[in-house]
């Protein structure tokens, strides 16, 4: 059996407050949330780019989603992705990151699909048991996007 790309390929950027509060605040693509929790869930890239599911991928994702979904741009991903968050996780957003949630003017598909994928991966580290850095490794940061319903080039259209 092949080994699990998600488990072999080095984590360039692992989790840390300042890449979370990157991802709230609108200064990383849509496909670089993804790819923080598709690595998570199981997903590995192949030579093409495509991330499928691997051996790590549990069951649900498996069968639901061979195809790393697109969490942000897709509904029914991001519906899965915010049932999967365990009851006693929920509140991590706001207790970790002090997040308040956006302003009403603010309220876009994309940034509460957004605050969504910040409170999975925060989840996730906490049934680890693993700690959240303040900093770490950041790519390099996006600038907010004139159009929040667009998001960034290359982002795709919310459905």
């Amino acid at each position: 059996m092949a080994p699990d790309p998600a488990t072999t390929i080095p984590d360039p950027y692992p989790l840390s407050q300042a890449l979370l509060e990157a991802v709230l605040a609108d200064r990383v693509s849509d496909r670089f949330v993804c790819e923080l929790i598709w690595r998570r869930l199981g997903y590995g890239p192949d030579g093409a780019g495509i991330w499928s599911a691997g051996p790590a991928t549990g069951a649900p994702w498996r069968e639901s989603f061979p195809t790393a979904p697109e969490l942000i741009a897709e509904r029914p991903a991001s519906v899965a992705l915010t049932r999967s968050i365990p009851k006693t996780h929920k509140q991590l957003l706001k207790e970790q990151l002090g997040f308040a949630g956006y302003r009403i003017g603010e309220l876009y598909p994309r940034r509460t699909r957004r605050a969504t994928a910040v409170s999975w991966l925060l989840a996730h580290l906490a049934e680890r048991g693993e700690p959240l850095p303040d900093s770490g490794p950041l790519p390099a940061l996006l600038e907010v996007p004139a159009d929040p319903v667009r998001g960034h080039p290359g982002d795709l259209p919310i459905r």
